[in-house]
């Protein structure tokens, strides 16, 4: 019996910093299942109050377990020097998650480390962080882009959550530790809604070569989450979820879609299909979309959508981006050549001319020619009323002009 637990997938979530480490505090207390859970942190003090399976308090020698003082540098030399005791704990992982609050010390300096380590190991990277609020200040800020850049480059998968997005979703009188938990939460979600699709018995069920499909080198990920109650549930939650206030971005153009549905056991069919439909629509045409729906009764009449969309910076996706603009650029440039094609034509009228000053010295060329030149340019264009000529003898028996 024991044979089968073997080609079940080793997924591993390591938290790094205090940010990382407080959001697997969480996953632990809702009761993620089928993951191993590592805290790195360089605060040996915040290390000893997590609940985590595997806890490594990395920089001793250079923090003094004390923390990296929001030093990026200490971090990532921290998580350098221990960097053999973490291969160690990563050995075995078909799916590691790294998860970090960035512009702080630990996490911005020390997540790229965990990460090249862990892709070293051959598991499949995916990088879950939150950018800091705006008054946490700008020096966070832009530690933390700096920070967010280097780990893009070590992972398959890269989900940036901007925290402040998540003040729009909470009222105003959320306090700080709310905010903090509801960043938290949102991580908890990320991860909670690839990992269930993987180790939760569903009515779709998935396996990790279909999620490995769309993550593996995906570089940035977008993830919008939806719930909702009632008529049209599964629907409106996937409205949400694609139109989500923690999406930087539109999902449209992307090649790879994770599609998460969880709900009671009433969940049906028909609206599971509309859900993904909706979905599928906003994503790019030819996108590989994995979908996957998971019945959880805790959930009541509850129907929780997923939706991480990723590919957005291989080929095509962009290209299609472009390719829309491009298409407007090139409807607008269309015009613009056929104007300087008539340009071209106006010139060839001004060519003309001189061709005709020269013939102006012919009376009878020139003055066709010449017809904003001269009044009496217009008397020879009556000419060819000549019959007229005849009835009206007494004026126009002038052959002066015709001649």
């Amino acid at each position: 019996m024991a044979a089968p637990q073997n080609y079940l997938a080793v997924i591993k979530v390591i938290g790094v910093g205090g940010g990382g480490v407080n959001a697997i505090n969480r996953m632990i207390e809702v009761g993620l299942k089928g993951v191993e859970f590592i805290a790195i942190n360089t605060d040996a003090q915040a290390l000893l109050m997590s609940d985590a399976d595997v806890k490594l308090d990395v920089g001793r020698e250079l923090t003094r377990g004390l923390g990296a003082g929001a030093n990026p540098a200490v971090g990532r030399k921290a998580a350098e020097d221990h960097r053999e005791e973490i291969e160690e704990v990563l050995k075995g992982a078909d799916m590691v998650f790294v998860t970090a609050g960035e512009g702080g010390g630990t996490g911005t300096g020390g997540a790229p480390v965990v990460a090249n380590i862990a892709r070293s190991l051959g598991a499949l990277t995916i990088g879950v962080v939150t950018r800091p609020f705006t008054f946490e200040g700008r020096r966070r800020a832009n530690q933390a882009e700096d920070g967010i850049a280097e780990l893009r480059e070590e992972v398959d998968t890269l989900i940036v959550i901007p925290n402040d997005r998540l003040l729009s979703i909470s009222d105003r009188q959320v306090s700080v530790l709310d905010a903090f938990k509801s960043a938290d939460q949102v991580l908890l979600s990320g991860v909670q809604g690839i990992t269930d699709l993987i180790t939760t018995p569903g009515l779709i069920n998935l396996d990790f070569a279909d999620v490995k499909s769309v993550m593996s080198e995906a570089g940035s990920a977008l993830m919008g989450i939806g719930s909702a109650r009632g008529d049209d549930r599964a629907v409106a939650a996937a409205e949400m979820a694609i139109s989500s206030p923690l999406l930087e971005a539109s999902i449209d153009g992307a090649r790879g879609v994770l599609l998460s549905i969880s709900g009671g056991s009433d969940l049906g069919l028909f609206e599971i299909n509309e859900a993904a439909q909706l979905v599928s629509e906003a994503a790019h045409p030819e996108a590989n979309i994995i979908f996957g729906a998971v019945i959880d009764d805790a959930l009541g009449d509850e129907v929780r959508v997923t939706v991480i969309a990723a590919g957005f910076d291989g080929g095509q996706p962009p290209s299609k981006r472009d390719n829309v603009i491009g298409g407007a650029s090139a409807k607008r440039e269309e015009p613009a050549p056929r104007a300087t094609e008539a340009r071209p034509s106006f010139g060839s009228l001004g060519s003309v001319t001189p061709r005709d000053e020269p013939k102006v010295p012919e009376p009878v060329e020139a003055t066709p020619a010449n017809e904003m030149q001269s009044a009496p340019v217009a008397p020879p264009q009556v000419p060819p009323a000549r019959p007229y000529q005849d009835s009206q003898a007494e004026e126009l028996d002038v052959p002066d002009f015709l001649k």
